[in-house]
């Protein structure tokens, strides 16, 4: 990229200023190359050790991407082309990098994290789930061994003991709801109690985009004590008797319903309510019911298993086994699926995905498909691309979307393509968009004889295996969206590659054209051969964002395939519209959590106070000053004990507030209908209640004071009900923009 691309600040345009030095110091790597390449282990490790001390840091730059070089090649018979070189750079300037599927991200993660290391720096690596940060360290140990920098991995189903162990490495691999979890657990410790964190430093986040985009408006939980939210079953009866149609209609995008002039008529008769009058919360009862019936579909957005629900993620495409629905939205698709309402707990507290990221001192990542994030990047992590050319040129073809008038139509074509390649014993991958459409496709392959790997959020216990074998000769797997990530397609023979490689077929496009680069960079990875192609409908989900499309309908042949250039840019524009609405939500998420982030660290770092410098205790001690009970337990007992009743305050004060903002926040978008500015009423209340919260705690405080008698073994403060929760559970709650959609509602229907 050229001056104008860095005038313009387009993604990508950085790279050569801060990293482009690199390729011109190729004769200093290869002649320190040549002189590591002399020394013993031990040597090499003593030396790793000192390069970071010199004063030109390009120079250690340099000579630790040669010393990690032949490192690399002694300890895993792996030795970094100069491509994975460069990304190597980029990572330790701090940078996302941008690398092709199949070009080695995880030995340069890997890299960069021991370089990190070597400079005295805390490094957490982060991932998408606990099968690959577990299988990341353990593939990469034997490097960090003979560099001399220790690592480990956290998952789910660690000890306490085993957990707090593996923190205190210099390299830690974790999912990112795992360290998100660990760092609210430690949110609520007390007196004499360790960090499991003791600091967030430097994050490499591998699969970038997906954690830094697709997942940044996650809400992270830590819950106490559980309790069963219910929904109305009379109201759950009453939505489940309306028609579409006559009572409620769908949005074009179907992301959005709302109840007609006689659905809303048929309701307040039923329910003898006026809707919108003053009784806002049978409304937001009713519009759940509503969303739960006629928004979110079995087998596309839940699973039913074992009498329970399991939410398939968005952005992989299986099954999400900590997420649950906000907003009440959880217990009404229960409702309308006939099952016991499950324990949601008191929300002790939550931070989204970005705010946890933005925590650290530096972030930098790995991911595939950077640049198309670019914009996103640098407008919410203040991040630049370093993008990295292939080792080997890309020699796959991608043919143009095949666009046909109805599902049925689509698969059938599917079908017909596989049969085709089938026959020359070519490896075949479907991605689809959701377990329905997988299953449908498998079960009519199968009925053509073809033998299906299946591989979808109902069953991804083999997730890796299955994908790994994906790319062996007549192999035909069938995947839900980016399932499987993280896993290389290798062509498994020579008769693989001479029947043109491995066929990535898109069974629809994505909201996202990064999501559809994701899939197509399954085929073709280091020079190989291979085909992707989308065949897309009229009925897919996105298309239905753009009503004019629809009219091609009758410009479909006798199988239904399209051939129009006007009807392929509106597939394009459909695709940009979703991409435009997904970056709106992010930037309306992050208008609402931003004031509860900014509250929730001025609440930290008051507690932090009260924990490390006594913050308050000398006011509550003056009001008990004189008590016989406080000069006999002696100083530092009664201050103890003050200590742990202000931290409980304010812990039990935050609990209140939280549950104040998460109301207010669901309920906010209704103040459309008196005319006010969601956002702004939002900040107003909050702020409003907020000014209270220190006044609140210390309130509190010297009520408990007249309640307590002080000993030398501090005071008993279960006994006067101030008990803190005997154990937490955590999850993550899934996105939803069903707030959004009641704003769009009580605009157009304002009574």
């Amino acid at each position: 990229m050229g001056f104008f691309d860095r005038l313009l600040g387009r993604p990508g345009a950085q790279a050569d200023k801060r990293v482009g030095w690199f390729a011109k110091a190729q004769d200093d790597l290869d002649r320190y190359g040549q002189q590591y390449a002399d020394l013993p282990d031990e040597e090499l490790a003593t030396t790793a050790a000192d390069l970071f001390t010199l004063e030109d840091r390009r120079e250690s730059l340099t000579r630790y991407a040669a010393l990690v070089r032949e490192a690399a090649d002694r300890a895993l018979g792996e030795r970094p082309y100069s491509t994975q070189l460069k990304g190597l750079i980029g990572l330790l300037d701090g940078m996302v990098v941008q690398m092709l599927t199949g070009e080695g991200k995880t030995l340069v993660g890997a890299m960069a994290a021991a370089g990190y290391a070597l400079q005295g720096r805390t490094v957490h690596v982060v991932s998408v789930n606990d099968y690959l940060a577990a299988r990341d360290v353990e593939w990469m140990r034997p490097l960090f061994d003979l560099l001399g920098v220790t690592a480990a991995s956290v998952g789910e189903a660690d000890s306490e003991v085993s957990r707090r162990d593996s923190y205190t490495r210099e390299i830690v691999y974790a999912s990112v709801q795992e360290v998100g979890f660990d760092t609210l657990r430690d949110r609520f410790l007390t007196q004499g109690q360790e960090l499991r964190i003791a600091q967030r430093d430097v994050v490499i986040v591998d699969e970038a985009d997906s954690v830094l985009i697709d997942e940044a408006r996650v809400p992270l939980v830590l819950a106490g004590t559980a309790s069963v939210e219910q929904a109305d079953a009379e109201i759950t009866r009453l939505v489940g008797s309306l028609e579409a149609g006559r009572h409620y209609e769908l949005a074009h995008d179907r992301t959005a319903v709302s109840l007609t002039e006689s659905g809303i008529d048929a309701v307040e008769e039923a329910l003898d309510v006026d809707l919108y009058g003053d009784d806002a919360e049978t409304l937001a009862a009713v519009n759940l019911a509503l969303y739960a019936l006629a928004v979110v579909h079995r087998d596309v957005d839940y699973l039913v298993v074992d009498g329970s629900i399991k939410l398939i993620s968005d952005s992989r495409g299986r099954v999400a086994d900590l997420q649950r629905w906000p907003d009440g939205l959880q217990a009404a698709v229960e409702a309308k699926e006939g099952l016991t309402a499950s324990s949601t707990g008191e929300i002790l507290d939550q931070m989204t995905v970005e705010e946890l990221i933005q925590t650290y001192t530096t972030v930098c990542g790995m991911t595939g498909t950077a640049l198309a994030v670019g914009d996103d990047l640098k407008e919410f992590y203040e991040l630049e691309i370093c993008a990295v050319e292939p080792n080997e040129d890309v020699i796959r073809v991608d043919e143009p979307d095949r666009l046909y008038t109805y599902q049925e139509s689509k698969e059938r074509a599917i079908v017909d393509q596989v049969l085709e390649e089938h026959r020359q014993g070519r490896p075949i991958l479907i991605g689809t968009r959701s377990v329905a459409e997988s299953e449908s496709l498998a079960h009519r392959l199968k009925q053509r004889g073809i033998d299906v790997r299946v591989l979808n959020a109902k069953d991804d216990s083999r997730e890796a295996d299955i994908i790994a074998q994906a790319g062996e000769s007549g192999a035909v797997t069938v995947s839900t969206q980016m399932a499987g990530r993280g896993t290389d397609i290798r062509l498994a023979d020579d008769k693989a590659r001479e029947s043109g490689g491995l066929l990535v077929i898109g069974a629809g496009r994505y909201d996202s054209s990064r999501l559809d680069d994701q899939l197509r960079g399954r085929s073709g990875r280091q020079g190989d051969p291979g085909t992707s192609v989308f065949f897309t409908s009229l009925e897919d989900e996105l298309l239905t964002r753009v009503p004019e499309i629809q009219r091609f309908v009758e410009d479909g042949d006798e199988t239904g395939f399209i051939q129009s250039r006007k009807a392929a840019q509106l597939v394009e524009h459909a695709q940009r519209m979703a991409e435009g609405e997904n970056t709106g939500v992010h930037r309306d998420t992050r208008r609402f959590n931003d004031l509860m982030s900014k509250q929730r660290k001025q609440v930290l770092a008051r507690r932090e106070a009260v924990l490390t410098e006594d913050y308050g205790i000398d006011e509550l001690l003056e009001k008990v000053s004189d008590r016989e009970d406080v000069k006999t337990a002696g100083d530092d007992a009664v201050r103890q004990a003050l200590r742990d009743i202000l931290l409980f305050q304010i812990d039990d004060r935050w609990v209140t507030h939280l549950a104040f903002l998460n109301d207010l926040r669901e309920g906010i978008h209704l103040r459309t209908l008196a005319k006010e500015r969601p956002h702004e009423a939002f900040n107003k209340e909050s702020m409003a209640q907020f000014a209270q919260f220190w006044s609140d705690v210390t309130a509190s405080a010297e009520e408990v004071l007249d309640k307590v008698e002080f000993t030398a073994d501090g005071v008993d403060l279960p006994a006067i009900g101030m008990k803190r929760p005997s154990s937490t559970w955590t999850y993550v709650a899934a996105e939803s923009t069903f707030g959004s959609d009641i704003e769009a509602v009580v605009k157009r229907i304002r009574r």
